[in-house]
């Protein structure tokens, strides 16, 4: 089993995270932010990864550290759940109907953090989530688990479905880039010899 264990503690937030990449995507979410839970519960579902996350963050200031810290704990975990990466397919890409929108993401585990950014999102706001925190989560996110990640709307008009529509493509794109690909056994897939 991949899995990867984090407790990050901050004067802004205090989290533990339980990741296994080989899971059924069972989870169990409490950050203190509901629309950011139900993002997560979604992610952890669609990827089949087994996902644990307690924050007890400065919610009462805004959800920003909240999110971003969380974003650097799962990226944080996914890579030390990777392990060594030999094996796992490497890309993966996820076309994602939500609705009225549709959401493209592309993964390629790398080893480098980078993150391609084109979602537009009409709202400043869901509920009491202000939407311009799910770019400093994918930022955290794909900058601590190493990984180049695109994220792009193609179309869409309903902020909730949107975000809601990213979270799910990612997490199938992640779920294909790091299944196991029996042809590459006991391999890394670069031509380098180092991801």
């Amino acid at each position: 089993m991949r899995t990867g264990i984090i407790k990050r503690k901050t004067k802004e937030t205090d989290i533990s995270l339980e990741l296994n990449i080989d899971g059924k995507g069972i989870s169990e979410i409490n950050t203190g932010c509901g629309f950011l839970d139900h993002m997560l519960t979604l992610f952890a579902s669609h990827g089949l990864f087994d996902l644990n996350v307690s924050c007890k963050g400065d919610c009462e200031v805004d959800y920003h550290h909240t999110s971003e810290d969380i974003g650097i704990a799962l990226g944080q975990a996914f890579l030390q759940a990777m392990g060594d990466k030999k094996g796992i397919a490497r890309y993966g890409d996820k076309l994602l109907p939500m609705d009225e929108a549709l959401i493209l993401s592309a993964v390629d585990i790398s080893g480098r953090g980078m993150l391609v950014y084109d979602l537009s999102i009409p709202t400043e706001k869901v509920g009491d989530f202000d939407t311009e925190l799910v770019k400093e989560f994918f930022i955290a996110f794909a900058n601590n688990a190493n990984i180049t990640l695109h994220l792009r709307s193609i179309c869409g008009e309903n902020s909730h479905h949107i975000i809601e529509g990213a979270f799910k493509s990612v997490a199938r794109s992640l779920a294909f880039a790091l299944a196991f690909d029996e042809r590459r056994a006991g391999q890394l897939p670069s031509t380098k010899g180092v991801l």
